[in-house]
Parts: structure tokens; C-alpha cells; sequence
């Protein structure tokens, strides 16, 4: 059988474990449906089983630890097309850590199928025991066996109401159980039942895949409700674009720029870093530019430093990444703290705030102005901005400035003073 949905059969599990079955029979069962690989998503987790996602052929996407089962829900009420399959691959420990949307999946009927790859142990860390490790079962931090009782996971899902819930025993052709779950209208849980070859057999000698069902408890069963109404959003008939309704820029002015020119600015949260950035970017668009922003600044947000690294260009921009600014302006000691790390690298302009000792060579001489003088503490990161225009033909100050009067912070400040300083700081003339 040629592969549709797998690049290759040789796929990167240990030998002789089953997920490399579960891999190669939902392969068979997708074909057996006579689905294309496009009209599939994927959806993998934390786990042994996750590094199928380059192996696959279908859309993938690899979630976080248990939360695999919440994006597919996601990714299936955002498709309008029935007919695409979301499928999830989650281990026995993802699908205990995220239990709680297994049971909301199911008891909404949300058109998806979940494939519980359960080798009732964690096989990536280690092999400790998940919430459904069977009582009796040995792994290599339990090596008296788990005490408890695991969860009745098939028991939980189908009385949550789930379409269609199986057990299997994860060897040999189950394509047919698998097609089984994939067609059904509505939520399935498919239930494989492993063993791990590196921890699960040498802790437990004797025990086999042929005869785990008895020995654990874990029976195979099948639970179908053909009546179950699978769940659909409802879509209105004419959406509104999350576009409409935006004010378009219109470009007043053109930029001389004909590179890019990377702007790093620092200063202490709280004091307006991050809105002087948002209000420099809209100006940069108006001239034609094409621009970057990314906000640094700790979980406090009000307290610490702030920073804002912007690039703007003529071109595309393709990376944010910025290692080596063409300026680097700094208004503030948390700005200063936080910005050493350019230090090393800046080949550009060192624009510093008056105040603040660097208290190391850069390799480019700092500027000191007095913007928090001048301005204020608030505004230092604002007047700044308009010293660096001043001081270059990035694009022209007035577009800054005009950007800031029609905004809200324009309402309290005096651009008209602020762009006289600018040009005074720039020239040399003010102090």
C-alpha cells in the first residue's frame, strides 16, 4: 500500500512499540476512507507519540501537555467544512492532564476524534505512573506496582456522552476500529492499549500485549450512539471582516530610507515606552515604511524596565530579530539595565538620557541628552524618538508629531514645544 498520509513506514519509535502501529493503521484507516491528506489536521501532544508530527503528510500541529484535545476542539468549530477530519494523537498522561476537555469534548459532541496512545506510564520521563496505570502494573518509580485503580477512561467519556468510544489492544490491523471512529458524525475515543518496550516490559516480565486486557483489567469494548447530534457552531450568513471599520493610513509624506534601520528603545515601565513605539509606528507607516515593533517588559508591567525593539524598512520586513541597532536609545536606569545586552553588538547611534551612567565602554561613544529634563519622565521616551528623527532622515519629524496631536496622549502634551526641542537637541543649540 503506497503512503498517502506517512512520508515513510520506518517511523521514530523505539522497537516494538505500538505507536508506530497506531501510526501505520491510521494510515490504513484514512485511506479506507478515501480522504486526502489536506482534509486532515492532526493534532499531537507532549509525549512519545508527538514525534510523529514531520512524519505526517496531513496539517500538524503539536500542542502543549494535555491542552492537544482543547486546540483541536478549537481548530474544529473554526472550520466551516464538515467533511475535514480533526484527529488527535495524545498519550495516557496528556489525556489525564487534560481530562477535563476530554469530558467537555464529549459531552458537547464536538466532531473530533481523540487517540489515546495508552502505555500506562509516562515513556518520556522516565516511565512514572499516569492516572491510568492499572492496579498491579509496575514502572521504574513504582516498582511494587501502582496501588491504586486507574481511571475507567472509556467509561468516563462514553457516560460524558460521546458519539463513539472503543478499547483496543494496540496490535496487529485495527485500521478498521480507527475508520470506525473517523467517520462517525460527532466525538470518538479510541483507547489503545500499549505497552512500552523500555520501561513497561522490564518492569513487568511475563506481561504481554495478548494477555494485558485480562491481566490489567483494561477489556477491549465498543460503545456507539448512532443518534448523537454531533456539535456545530452557528454561522452567521454574512460575516463581518475584522477589517471593516479600520482607519486606513494614508501615506502624507515619503521616506528617504533605503535600508533597514533597527531602533532599540529602553526605558522604565509605567513611563510611556511602549505607546511612543505604537504612535512612531503609525508614523513610519504614513511615510510609506514598512515597520516592526516588539514590547520586552516584565509580568509587573508597572514597575522594572520597558524596551521596544522597531524596525522599519522599505522593503518587506521578513525577521523582527534585532541583534545589532542602527540606534540605540536609552531614557532611564531600568532602560539602561536592560539594554546592556546591545551594548557589545551596536555599531549605530547611542542616544542616552543625561542622568544615566553607563558605567562601561560601549563601542559606540553615547549622546547624553536631557530628555527626562526636557520632557519629563512620562514623556523622555516620546521626546526622545523625535531627537532621533531630528537628528536623521529616517522619515520626518513633523509626521511624528502630527500622529501624536490626533492621538489621546496628544491632548496633554505640547508636540509644538516638544518638536522645537528635538530640533534644538539635535543642532546642538539646547542643553
Amino acid at each position: 500500500m503506497a503512503r498517502q498520509f506517512l512520508t515513510s513506514k520506518d517511523v521514530p519509535f523505539c522497537k516494538g512499540c505500538s505507536h508506530a502501529g497506531i501510526a501505520l493503521n491510521t494510515e490504513a484507516a484514512l485511506q479506507k476512507l478515501g480522504v486526502e491528506p489536506l482534509d486532515v489536521v492532526i493534532v499531537t501532544d507532549i509525549g512519545c507519540h508527538g514525534i510523529i508530527d514531520k512524519f505526517l503528510t496531513t496539517h500538524t500541529v503539536h500542542g502543549l501537555h494535555g491542552r492537544s484535545i482543547a486546540i483541536a476542539a478549537g481548530i474544529r468549530m473554526g472550520l466551516a467544512d464538515p467533511e475535514k477530519k480533526v484527529i488527535v494523537f495524545v498519550g495516557d498522561g496528556g489525556a489525564t492532564i487534560g481530562l477535563k476537555h476530554i469530558i467537555a469534548a464529549a459531552h458537547r459532541n464536538i466532531d473530533m476524534t481523540v487517540v489515546v496512545h495508552n502505555n500506562m506510564l509516562y515513556g518520556m520521563t522516565g516511565g512514572q505512573p499516569s492516572d491510568l496505570t492499572p492496579a498491579g502494573f509496575r514502572t521504574p518509580t513504582m516498582a511494587e506496582g501502582d496501588t491504586g485503580i486507574g481511571f475507567d477512561l472509556c467509561g468516563l467519556v462514553k457516560s460524558a456522552g460521546a458519539a463513539y468510544v472503543s478499547r483496543i489492544v494496540g496490535s496487529g490491523d485495527f485500521s478498521g476500529q480507527l475508520a470506525e471512529a473517523f467517520r462517525m458524525p460527532g466525538f470518538s475515543l479510541v483507547e489503545i492499549v500499549e505497552i512500552c518496550p523500555s520501561y513497561g516490559v522490564r518492569e513487568n516480565p511475563g506481561v504481554k500485549l495478548s494477555n494485558i486486557a485480562e491481566k490489567m483489567g483494561l477489556t477491549p469494548m465498543e460503545s456507539i450512539r448512532p443518534d448523537a447530534k454531533s456539535f456545530r457552531v452557528r454561522r452567521k450568513e454574512a460575516p463581518v471582516s475584522l477589517l471593516d471599520g479600520l482607519d486606513v493610513l494614508s501615506s502624507s509624506s515619503r521616506s528617504a530610507l533605503d535600508r533597514k534601520f533597527r531602533i532599540v528603545l529602553g526605558g522604565s515601565a509605567g513611563e510611556g515606552v511602549q505607546v511612543a513605539t505604537r504612535l512612531f509606528a503609525e508614523a513610519a507607516v504614513r511615510c510609506g515604511l514598512h515597520v516592526t515593533t516588539k514590547g520586552n517588559y516584565p509580568v509587573t508591567v508597572g514597575v522594572g524596565y520597558s524596551c521596544s525593539e522597531i524596525i522599519l524598512s522599505p522593503e518587506r520586513i521578513l525577521s523582527t530579530v534585532v541583534r545589532s541597532p542602527d540606534a540605540l536609545v536609552v531614557v532611564s536606569p531600568d532602560g539602561m539595565e536592560f539594554c546592556r545586552r546591545y551594548l557589545e553588538q551596536l555599531e549605530g547611534e547611542f542616544y542616552l538620557d543625561e542622568s544615566i551612567s553607563v558605567g562601561e565602554a560601549a563601542r559606540t561613544a553615547p549622546r547624553a541628552k536631557p530628555f527626562r529634563k526636557r520632557a519629563g519622565p512620562r514623556r523622555a521616551a516620546l521626546f526622545a524618538l523625535m531627537v532621533l528623527l531630528a537628528d536623521s532622515d529616517v522619515f520626518p519629524l513633523e509626521e511624528y508629531a502630527e500622529v501624536i496631536r490626533h492621538s489621546k496622549l496628544g491632548e496633554g502634551v505640547a508636540v509644538d514645544d516638544l518638536v522645537g526641542g528635538a530640533r534644538e537637541l539635535a543642532s546642538g543649540r539646547g542643553k
